[in-house]
């Protein structure tokens, strides 16, 4: 049976398991598939990823020095062609176990910046997120974090949902047409990786 293509990477940022973000990348992953693409489904709670600890090795053009998961992670994101990202707010911002993985993208950032290696061409990428009441900073700092991780890894950021008000785990579920939008969403995403390959 011929492999299902694109190969989309749909991440999950929350540390709870089955919460209001991870059913939304879910239904995303849905959209994916009902498109004709492939949802890798990287649930980052489920691994072990150290946080980066600085030691520059990879300035030398070293793989990362730290024996983790992130050997085989950093795998899956480079045969992705296209990411997702779905996460709750924090504090304004993504929460620790999603932090240590993008913080550990930093040998993507070596390779371009400052060993000069080509990029190959930008893949799309979306972001899904999710926030209770009562933060005053709201989105911002969660979304620019991301952004800023997309560019390091070749990413367009071209895909970006807001959910306020989720805070129990199924708390989503009383947002059907969120969990809709995040199924166009993956569909759209196979869409413009369709669109973009050479004919």
């Amino acid at each position: 049976m011929e492999t299902a293509w694109p190969h989309v990477l749909c991440i999950a940022g929350s540390p709870r398991a089955g919460g209001n973000s991870e059913r939304l990348l879910r239904a995303c992953a849905r959209g994916v598939e009902a498109a004709g693409g492939r949802a890798d489904i990287l649930v980052v709670a489920e691994h072990d990823i150290t946080p980066c600890n600085a030691c520059g090795e990879c300035a030398s053009g070293a793989t990362c020095t730290i024996e983790d998961d992130m050997r085989a992670i950093y795998t899956r994101i480079d045969v992705a062609d296209a990411v997702v990202v779905a996460s709750p707010v924090y504090f304004a911002t993504v929460p620790a176990v999603l932090k240590a993985l993008y913080d550990r993208c930093q040998p993507y950032w070596v390779a371009y910046h400052l060993l000069g290696r080509p990029r190959g061409p930008k893949r799309p990428g979306a972001f899904l997120t999710v926030r209770g009441g009562g933060d005053p900073f709201g989105f911002d700092a969660a979304i620019a974090t991301t952004r800023s991780v997309f560019a390091v890894l070749g990413v367009e950021y071209c895909e970006e949902q807001r959910v306020v008000g989720p805070d129990a785990p199924s708390d989503i579920l009383e947002h059907p047409g969120a969990l809709v939008r995040a199924e166009e969403i993956g569909a759209r995403l196979v869409s413009q990786v369709c669109e973009s390959a050479p004919s």
